[in-house]
């Protein structure tokens, strides 16, 4: 699709702003605000989170065979060329701020995108969040991003659940985005697109945070959101590849992005100083409340939302890698925030165990942090990622498993979450102790007084590691009530089975379905 025959049309066009333009032209349109520390402050209304259930591919002779449809929703092609005619229209009554970025720092494998935005403070968030190019956005693009928030579907007529949109036409390759101001659409938006393309290139595509030591041995951290993969990659004692979003591919890891997007919920600088001190000019901050006279933020109000957000360039990180490319990693870190209290708070893992659990993608809802929820409840998704991934899940699999073997790679399971007890019991684990047995893991001193199995998950537990009591690395030893403990195990054990089967029943070899939880009479 020729987006210059669509800009020719459009009301004005503004190319290639820098970010201090873009900031500026924020400010004057009334998109945003500074900050004290001159961060610009945004709303999104009300979408303070991504809207999967208005997310669509569209249904083509390329995507029909090739797309798990189980997990991705279709839509027509007649469905997307009335929404482009919608924006179409949109465009030439309205100005656009037209920017062109890359994915993928690994030249072999990296796409350009050109983004045509409403807004000028989405331009700055892909400005600062994609790999920056001094090319002008007129040069021709792999990859079309249109994001205009005020066009709105109507379900009724566009096939659409709501007014919000967000459709990706790999025929086309364009993405259209509407309905919404939360920019996550545009980040992961892109992320799809590159799972897409990348494991068709024998490239294995990964929702992960990626960081290397001082002797080049890197480490990959996969969780889904609230587990602590951007937290626990931002490592001073290491360098930083990226926070979210990467490939592996024959030469070794290379991040997609050129910037992170994290969580700041609570954030201080004691407990998580390199991204506090991000938040600074040429940041984007997502809904944090700040004081309306002085523009402090206060990142401990979630009256607006749980998922305040801040995005930054890489380089606002002072020990980034850039270009953000390394070998091939020595460790995986596996996180889940565990509310059942069940897991131990770090476990190796078996090449058939980590398919297992990289298959599962488990984590937890705690009580509270939605509309009926009253206890703990189990989350999978596939790969730590199933909401972003366009293929079927053994294709990642495969290359996960094809890669692990192949460089003889260590693979770690992290439970951040809950010991003692399940949530509202029990406590969340310690930061510090996370990051000193995630240390000793990659610095190979973990278990120096060897390791026992976890019954029925038969994962390996180490009975010491440095700086945390050891007390903690068994989970029953920290439970009150040993019985209590043994069921809560013996109910997570079974939603894993439950979860396994259904998805996974036939599909895979005998030696990963077996390897994970099993309940013995």
């Amino acid at each position: 699709m020729n987006s210059e025959k669509l800009l020719a049309e459009a009301k004005e066009v503004v190319r290639d702003l820098s970010v201090r333009e873009l900031i500026e032209a924020s400010i004057r349109n009334g998109e945003g605000t500074f900050s004290d520390r001159g961060a610009l402050r945004v709303t999104t209304g009300t979408h303070t989170g991504r809207s999967p259930k208005d997310k669509f591919i569209v249904d083509t002779p390329l995507t029909h065979d090739i797309v798990n449809w189980d997990n991705n929703q279709a839509c027509t092609e007649e469905t997307f060329n009335r929404l482009y005619a919608k924006c179409e229209k949109f465009i030439k009554t309205h100005r656009v701020y037209v920017k062109n970025v890359k994915a993928g720092a690994d030249p072999s494998y990296q796409i350009r995108v050109k983004f045509i935005n409403e807004m000028a403070w989405q331009t700055v968030f892909i400005s600062q969040l994609f790999i920056k190019t001094d090319e002008p956005s007129t040069v021709p693009e792999d990859f079309t991003v249109i994001s205009l928030p005020d066009v709105m579907a109507d379900p009724a007529v566009d096939g659409t659940n709501s007014e919000t949109f967000i459709i990706l036409n790999f025929d086309k390759k364009v993405v259209l985005i509407g309905g919404g101001l939360y920019a996550g659409e545009l980040k992961k938006s892109i992320f799809s697109v590159m799972n897409f393309l990348l494991p068709q290139q024998d490239v294995l595509s990964m929702h992960c945070s990626c960081n290397e030591g001082s002797k080049g041995d890197v480490a990959l951290f996969f969780g889904l959101s609230g587990t602590g993969k951007t937290t626990l990659s931002a490592d001073p004692h290491r360098a930083l590849i990226g926070d979210d979003e990467h490939g592996w591919g024959d030469n070794g890891v290379f991040n997609v992005e050129g910037g992170c997007y994290a969580k700041c919920i609570d954030l201080t600088e004691d407990s998580q100083p390199e991204i506090y001190r991000a938040v600074r000019f040429g940041a984007v901050m997502e809904n944090v409340v700040v004081d309306p006279k002085t523009g402090a933020p206060d990142f401990s109000d979630n009256t607006i939302t749980e998922n305040t957000r801040v995005a930054y360039p890489l380089n606002y990180i002072p020990n980034a890698k850039i270009p953000s490319r390394a070998g091939h990693p020595k460790n995986i870190i596996l996180l889940t925030a565990d509310a059942f209290g069940v897991l131990p708070p770090i476990s190796k893992l078996t090449k058939e165990q980590a398919m297992y659990h990289y298959l599962t993608g488990y984590t937890s809802k705690v009580a509270g942090t939605e509309r009926g929820i009253t206890e703990p409840q189990a989350t999978f998704s596939t790969a730590f990622g199933a909401p972003f991934l366009p293929l079927q899940p053994l294709v990642y699999a495969k290359l996960l498993g094809e890669r692990i073997a192949r460089h003889e790679t260590n693979v770690y399971l992290v439970n951040t979450g809950w010991s003692g007890g399940p949530y509202g019991v029990g406590k969340r684990m310690k930061l510090a102790y996370t990051r000193a047995m995630i240390h000793a893991a990659l610095d190979d001193e973990l278990g120096e007084e060897g390791w026992t199995t976890m019954p029925m998950f038969d994962i390996a537990i180490p009975k010491s590691c440095p700086n945390v009591p050891s007390t903690i690395l068994n989970p029953r030893n920290t439970w009150t009530d040993k019985n209590a403990y043994d069921q809560m195990a013996k109910k997570l054990a079974g939603l894993f089975i439950d979860n396994f089967k259904k998805l996974f029943e036939g599909k895979v070899t005998d030696d990963i379905a077996s390897a994970g939880p099993h309940i013995d009479d």
